[in-house]
């Protein structure tokens, strides 16, 4: 058996899905958020990121996006476009218990 778990590997741990919400300033700094402090910054940071990217792409290309729906696994991602900032509320699709 010595053998066998010198090949076995730890499973990496599970993190949790975020939910909540958070707004975002136009140069992408969080102003405020309700995401709990379990989900790294980093990770709420990158979202913010990629939704104020969408949003300016959009304009770029001249598209009126006001708003913009996600739907990601098991975590769907609305966000508003405020002004150059955003707001972004993140939410489980099927939390356990629900159908």
């Amino acid at each position: 058996m010595g053998l066998l778990s010198f090949f076995s590997k730890a499973a990496p741990p599970l993190q949790r899905l975020p939910s909540g919400s958070f707004t975002l300033d136009r140069t992408g700094r969080l102003v405020v958020g309700t995401v709990t402090s379990s989900i790294p910054i980093a990770t709420v940071e990158d979202i913010g990121r990629q939704v104020l990217a969408t949003f300016r792409e959009a304009q770029a290309a001249q598209l009126p996006l006001s708003e913009l729906i996600v739907h990601f696994g098991s975590l769907k991602i609305v966000a508003r476009e405020m002004r150059g900032g955003a707001i972004v509320f993140l939410t489980l699709q099927n939390p356990i218990g629900r159908n």
